[in-house]
């Protein structure tokens, strides 16, 4: 139904393809536009390959009001706050945004963002950004969604406050407009979050019902559920960087810190190369050390006509000898001729019996 292949500006997603690691600004540049730049150094030295804003005003996402469902609510870190206000404070500035995208693609990083209105997806048009991010809040927003799908570039949906059905609707919503590049972020919308509503498991349900591709958007501390959406099979990972978590700023108590944000992203990458394939199959490496496993020698000198027993003849290390399976075939049986101590036993070395398929532990 949706790619399993997808570009987005000069790099790949999907089977095969390293995950695209996403450093999300957000708020981080407390009003500051040098402060932006410096979060996207920082985000291109720590081996981000993208950099991700967010196009909004507090007039285009909502509206000054302070009735009690304008405000936030009393269980998060904003709590007491009307929306309009926090999205005043939080919003990056327009005029700053195309800046930011050629500041990142000087330093070899994409940059795309989430707009929340028409206008936003107009406004990033002009900017030719290569990718749109719904926000979970945004997943509902049919209208915006085909606005963005029909311009056929890739969509990436967060999921963190989604029904099911509002996935469905999002995503039915696309290939109506044509476009199959959709990817679904599993996330939760608590700032920061409790491991113990990750619920990773869930990418691999999103993965199936959808057959499309899926990432993480994490908002827990440090970066063991990011490696851990790897082995889920995720193929994007965003998380918020700061330059300093204690700053202040609206989203930095739960934010990376450059060094963390490094951190993770070789740590990804390890447990990216230590995944492998599915398939039982031992390196080249793993082949020649087996044959240092065990397999059937001559402990003791025995003579022509001498009978195997347990005391001449023992499974021992290494293995490039008789497969240590034949051992209660051989006992009993007379040795064909002199074997000298330390001979690995081979069939004809016994007397009497011949075996068309005798194994070898090693390579014979």
């Amino acid at each position: 139904m949706f790619s399993r292949k997808i570009k987005i500006g000069d790099k790949y997603i999907g089977d095969g393809y390293p995950a695209l690691i996403v450093a999300e600004m957000s708020g981080n540049h407390n009003g500051s536009y040098d402060r932006a730049v410096e979060i996207i150094h920082a985000a291109a030295e720590a081996g981000a390959d993208a950099i991700k804003l967010q196009t909004y005003t507090a007039d285009t996402i909502t509206i000054d009001s302070d009735k009690p469902w304008f405000r936030t609510s009393d269980n998060n870190m904003w709590a007491g706050r009307t929306l309009y206000d926090l999205y005043k404070e939080a919003y990056t500035p327009w005029e700053w945004q195309p800046k930011l995208k050629e500041e990142a693609e000087k330093l070899g990083m994409l940059c795309f963002s989430s707009p929340f209105d028409p206008t936003s997806v107009d406004f990033l048009e002009e900017m030719d950004v290569p990718a749109y991010k719904i926000a979970s809040y945004e997943i509902n927003d049919i209208p915006l969604i085909r606005k963005v799908a029909a311009l056929h570039k890739p969509v990436i949906f967060a999921t963190g406050i989604a029904y099911p059905e509002d996935i469905q609707r999002a995503l039915v919503t696309c290939l109506d407009e044509g476009n199959d590049q959709a990817v679904l972020l599993k996330c939760v919308s608590s700032y920061p979050t409790p491991y113990s509503d990750v619920n990773l498991r869930m990418m691999t349900t999103l993965a199936e019902e959808h057959s499309c591709l899926v990432g993480l958007s994490d908002h827990t501390p440090g970066s063991v559920v990011p490696i851990g959406s790897i082995v889920m099979g995720g193929k994007m990972i965003e998380k918020h960087l700061t330059l300093d978590r204690n700053a202040g700023g609206v989203d930095d108590s739960f934010s990376m810190e450059p060094n963390e944000f490094a951190a993770m992203v070789r740590d990804v990458r390890i447990m990216e190369e230590s995944l492998g394939t599915a398939v039982y199959k031992l390196t080249d490496k793993q082949k020649e050390e087996h044959k240092g496993s065990r397999s059937l020698f001559a402990v003791a000198d025995i003579k022509a006509g001498e009978i195997i027993t347990e005391d001449n003849v023992r499974s021992i290390r290494p293995g490039i000898g008789m497969h240590t399976m034949h051992y209660d075939e051989i006992l009993g049986r007379p040795a064909a001729k002199d074997i000298e101590r330390g001979t690995p036993i081979a069939p004809d070395l016994i007397d009497g019996v011949k075996w068309e398929d005798v194994l070898y532990t090693g390579d014979k």
